[in-house]
């Protein structure tokens, strides 16, 4: 019970915290809107940055596992070679698109 009133207080002051910039109608120039706009740049730049690295990581290590695994195991570690290409294109493609919109939203 005492957590459910903790939190129910918690958003009634978030509302009456906001209520001003809300109801001025100033949203897209408050800080919580400007820091999440930039936090979400940031991070898709450096999602950008870090994903192929990390991909390219993951596929080397998994290329000589392969190499040095049996016609058993070779299966197994050609699935995983898949998966990490699929995602490192998947993570890259991503978070361009979420950089591009966000740049859209940048005045």
């Amino acid at each position: 019970m005492k957590k459910k009133c903790k939190i129910l207080n918690a958003i009634i002051m978030f509302f009456l915290l906001a209520e001003n910039t809300f109801a001025q109608g100033n949203f897209a120039d408050s800080t919580i809107a400007t820091g999440t706009k930039k936090l979400i740049e940031d991070l898709t730049v450096w999602a950008l940055i870090i994903a192929p690295i990390a991909g390219g990581i993951c596929l080397s290590y998994f290329f000589i596992r392969r190499s040095a695994a049996d016609e058993q195991d070779h299966k197994k570690w050609q699935n995983r070679i898949n998966v990490a290409i699929i995602s490192t294109v998947g993570a890259t493609l991503a978070s361009a698109i979420i950089n591009l919109v966000t740049g859209y939203y940048t005045t």
